[in-house]
């Protein structure tokens, strides 16, 4: 497939050969931006585990400091105090069985996030199967079942993301929006590969981040050098 001419401009900017540090790569990243709408920029990290094996699994979730620039619509799992907790945080959906049924019958996903209170599991187990393929299965490592909703709705509307191995053993996830600039995109950047980095399994042996690139929407992508990036 033939890319664009912008595509190409931008691929024209980038020296083949070099790795760069984190904060050049953004500015390069969005210097390169000519997209019409706000893109939103993305991290791609090889780690040197084996996803096939459960004690090399890499899971968990962190709060950007910029946020994600994305509206996130949250849905809980809870009844009681714990309802009335999620409501008041700013929850967009609450309920229990009839949410449900509603996911079941209607195949309704006008969510981004569903956090569990953890008497909710029992209810919501049927769901794994259209959920899980779909990443959105309340997990604990992601801090989405939890007994204290209130606080994992703030932190979701904050910029919450969460980071999880593919089968091909990379991390892709977004850091924010073009708009944000290359200074907040890096912040972000750091303190998501902090995460990774303490993560790191302890059955992980040699290089563990392999290679790490970050890209807009439409951009190419630019690699950073992982010797910066302890691991």
């Amino acid at each position: 497939m033939k890319k664009g001419k912008n595509y190409r401009n931008a691929v024209a900017q980038i020296e083949k050969a070099k790795v760069y540090d984190s904060a050049e790569a953004l500015g390069l990243t969005v210097a390169m931006s000519k997209a019409k709408f706000d893109e939103t920029v993305e991290v791609h990290v090889r780690l040197g585990v084996d996803s096939r094996h459960a004690d090399q699994q890499v899971r968990g979730a962190v709060v950007l400091p910029n946020g994600t620039g994305k509206k996130v619509r949250t849905l809980v799992f809870a009844k009681g105090d714990k309802a009335k907790a999620a409501e008041e945080a700013g929850a967009d959906y609450v309920g229990a069985e009839e949410l449900v049924a509603k996911i079941m019958q209607e195949n309704w996903f006008d969510f981004d996030i569903v956090i569990a209170s953890p008497d909710m599991m029992g209810v919501i187990g049927k769901l794994g199967r259209v959920l899980g393929p779909k990443g959105l299965m309340p997990n604990p490592k992601a801090g989405t079942v939890t007994p204290d909703v209130a606080r994992a709705v703030n932190e979701a509307k904050a910029g919450k993301i969460e980071y999880r191995l593919d089968k091909t053993n990379i991390i892709h996830c977004p850091i924010g929006k073009i708009s944000f600039g290359a200074e907040k995109l890096n912040e972000n950047f750091e303190t998501l590969l902090g995460a990774i980095v303490k993560a790191k399994p302890a059955s992980a042996k040699g290089q563990y981040i392999k290679s790490c690139v970050v890209a807009s929407t439409m951009g190419p992508g630019v690699k950073i050098n992982t010797a910066k990036i302890s691991g």
